[in-house]
């Protein structure tokens, strides 16, 4: 090894000896950044201000996240709580911590615009949300809707009951109740017996409903002490038994020519160091946890194994081919680099309503739940290289079927299938209040 070339080595291991032990024994949680429509962006707490936000980037205690013009997001905690932003919103996260006792502490700061919660209320949990001098602390599953007007605050709830702490008092409210908060007037409120409708609850629910039909269609839902990351291993992919290795999971749309590693970034984050950020519409729970590996004749597949203790910031791989190269972080900190490989994989085809297919794929730029059985539309793109689905925009409620059942043999299609290019998710059409753009997809290589 050329001496230019273990220096730089070295440097990479002493970046990650120094970042991860400070991560490891601290009490600072991460969450996912589990969904983006249109122009997001968050601050990392790094020191670089507001930069363009992506699919399954961790964030971590002290950011910031702001929905301008089109932009929706959403938020999903460890237990599979969620946080929803629509357009004109600013949300922060002050406090995502681990007790001693392993009870999980989360605040949310609702700065401006709209938030929807959905609290799952995992055992010692604590979730409290703040806009403007208000605060309720969750302590069992509820769902509500918070506004930041100019003048005045509204909490809405559509689930549960919740407790409001603030300048005129304490606030109880029950389902389908509001509560509206005079900011020019002490925070005076007044109390509503309805919900006034908002034009993203439709949205809302339609989003709620993807994540509890997925899990709950899983054989292996309690496979991870995990929830977050779980709906989306359930749809865009399959469970099977790999002997020697037990339990895997497999994306669709994959074949002998794919790897994980083509389309996501290396992300610096101070106390972290560098972290993969997959930018496939599945990839938080593969890449954080468990390993890689490759299956003679199938290809690539997760194995979450036994152990969910840690936090992998570099994802681990085994029994890789010769020929691949294990994916490296940047030696220096503070960079964020983009890896595309290959051609752009999916796009819409003649209208709105369909979505072309390409083989290796792996779900990149097919939006959760919108195609109705991707197990199907998954063999057809194996035997002919690409297909045509019909991409699903009926209302909330009505959601694409489950996905096939676990146990069923890994897919593989012919090798030297085309390649796909990281981006930023892309959108085709949701069941949405507005019309809306996709993200525009990263153009650089590595």
């Amino acid at each position: 090894m050329s001496k230019g070339r273990l220096s730089s080595t070295l440097l990479t291991l002493a970046w990650s000896l120094l970042a991860v032990p400070s991560f490891a024994g601290s009490q600072v949680r991460i969450v996912r950044l589990s969904d983006v429509e249109g122009d997001v962006q968050i601050d990392r707490n790094t020191g670089q201000g507001y930069e363009k936000a992506f699919l399954n980037l961790p964030i971590t205690q002290g950011a910031k996240l702001r929905a301008n013009n089109d932009g929706r997001a959403e938020i999903e905690f460890e237990d599979g709580s969620t946080v929803r932003i629509t357009p004109g919103t600013v949300v922060e996260f002050p406090q995502l911590s681990l007790r001693d006792s392993g009870g999980k502490v989360s605040t949310v700061s609702l700065r401006e615009g709209t938030a929807y919660v959905n609290f799952s209320a995992a055992k010692n949990d604590e979730f409290t949300l703040a806009f403007g001098h208000e605060k309720l602390a969750l302590t069992h599953a509820a769902h509500l809707r918070a506004e930041m007007g100019d003048t005045d605050a509204t909490l809405a709830v559509f689930k549960g009951d919740v407790q409001v702490e603030g300048p005129s008092g304490t606030v109880e409210l029950g389902k389908k109740q509001s509560a509206t908060f005079d900011l020019t007037n002490k925070d005076t409120y007044t109390l509503a017996a309805n919900l006034e409708q908002d034009p993203y609850d439709s949205w809302d629910k339609q989003q709620e409903q993807y994540h509890q039909r997925y899990i709950s269609n899983s054989l292996y839902s309690g496979y991870s002490p995990y929830a977050y990351g779980m709906s989306d291993l359930n749809y865009y992919g399959n469970y099977f038994y790999a002997p020697g290795y037990g339990m895997c999971w497999q994306p669709y749309f994959t074949g002998m020519g794919w790897d994980p590693f083509m389309n996501g970034a290396w992300m610096w984050y101070p106390g972290l160091g560098y972290t993969w950020v997959s930018a496939y519409p599945w990839g938080w729970m593969p890449y954080r946890y468990g390993s890689w590996l490759f299956l003679p004749g199938s290809g690539w597949a997760w194995q979450p194994g036994s152990s969910w203790v840690g936090w992998n910031t570099i994802p681990v791989v085994v029994n890789p081919p010769r020929s691949f190269t294990p994916p490296q972080p940047p030696a220096g900190p503070g960079k964020t680099i983009i890896v595309n490989r290959g051609p752009i994989i999916a796009g819409s085809g003649m209208s709105r309503s369909r979505l072309i297919i390409r083989n290796d794929s792996a779900g990149l730029g097919i939006p959760r739940g919108s195609i109705r059985n991707l197990s199907k539309m998954s063999q057809e793109v194996k035997q002919g290289g690409s297909a045509t689905a019909r991409v699903h925009t009926g209302p909330a409620g009505t959601l694409p079927a489950a996905p096939a059942s676990a146990g069923s043999a890994p897919r593989t299609t012919a090798p030297g299938g085309v390649s796909p290019r990281m981006s930023a998710p892309s959108s085709a059409p949701h069941s949405a209040p507005a019309p809306h753009s996709g993200t525009t997809p990263h153009s650089s290589h590595n």
